[in-house]
């Protein structure tokens, strides 16, 4: 089981205001930041609900990667998916069933200012 998992971003500061907007509608939140002095080698900030599960860190480069994010309803997934637009995200996959995953797959896919793809699933049935 993972504990934590954590990303590399070129601009920290356009990556927290899109990682603030995109995870509000999952309940997730900045919960700790850190400097670079505390980590020997880079700043970076924690997100959570009740600790930090999600870290970005401040690098010169980032390998774009996949996270997935648990969205209890389907509407969760379609606000997070609006949120994640509206912060400078770019569509990687619009809400909708994903059934060659199994048939309640309900998922959003978007691009974050690195890259990455970050998506919002639903197992739930509608």
């Amino acid at each position: 089981m993972l504990d934590h998992v954590g990303i590399y971003v070129t601009d920290f500061g356009k990556a927290k205001r899109f990682y603030d907007l995109a995870l509000a509608p999952l309940g997730i939140a900045k919960l700790k930041e850190v400097t670079a002095a505390q980590t020997g080698s880079h700043e970076g900030a924690g997100y959570g609900s009740e600790r930090p599960f999600f870290w970005i860190g401040a690098a010169a480069t980032a390998t774009p990667t996949h996270i997935a994010f648990h969205a209890k309803a389907r509407a969760t997934v379609d606000d997070f998916y609006k949120a994640a637009l509206a912060a400078g995200g770019r569509d990687n996959g619009a809400p909708g069933l994903r059934a060659h995953y199994h048939p309640n797959y309900y998922g959003a896919f978007v691009l974050d200012p690195d890259g990455h793809n970050i998506e919002a699933v639903c197992h739930a049935p509608a």
